[in-house]
């Protein structure tokens, strides 16, 4: 089983939002093989805690205006690590302190990658 299409054009509509605001390190994985309660994640890097908000708020906009409805948001206080939940992907917006501790993409990195397009992924 392999992530939807529905779950991969989310993602893009995410990941383009993300860096729009200047999101850092975007990337994808396709989870759908290792969990059954969602076909995507996709991490979003921020400098800084206001920029984590940014992200967060751009990225529900963008979703919101795809008819994407969130089920969960975790972590807005504190503005560190924000998740949110949209059943079919998992958004995680990250500041690059929390980024590095965690290392999402080493405990998902027997995930296949989600191609991005060139203009979220370029520098």
């Amino acid at each position: 089983m392999t992530a939807t299409d529905h779950a991969l054009e989310l993602i893009v509509t995410a990941a383009r939002a993300g860096g729009e605001k200047k999101g850092e390190q975007i990337v994808a994985f396709d989870v759908s093989e290792q969990l059954a309660i969602t076909d995507a994640f996709l991490i979003i890097s921020a400098s800084n805690e206001r920029q984590v908000g940014a992200i967060v708020d751009a990225v529900e906009d963008a979703l919101r205006e795809a008819g994407a409805k969130p089920i969960r948001r975790e972590g807005q206080r504190d503005g560190r690590w924000v998740l949110l939940d949209y059943g079919d992907i998992v958004v995680h917006v990250q500041h690059e302190e929390e980024r590095q501790f965690y290392a999402l993409e080493r405990l998902w990195r027997d995930c296949p990658a989600i191609e991005l397009p060139e203009d979220v992924t370029r520098p």
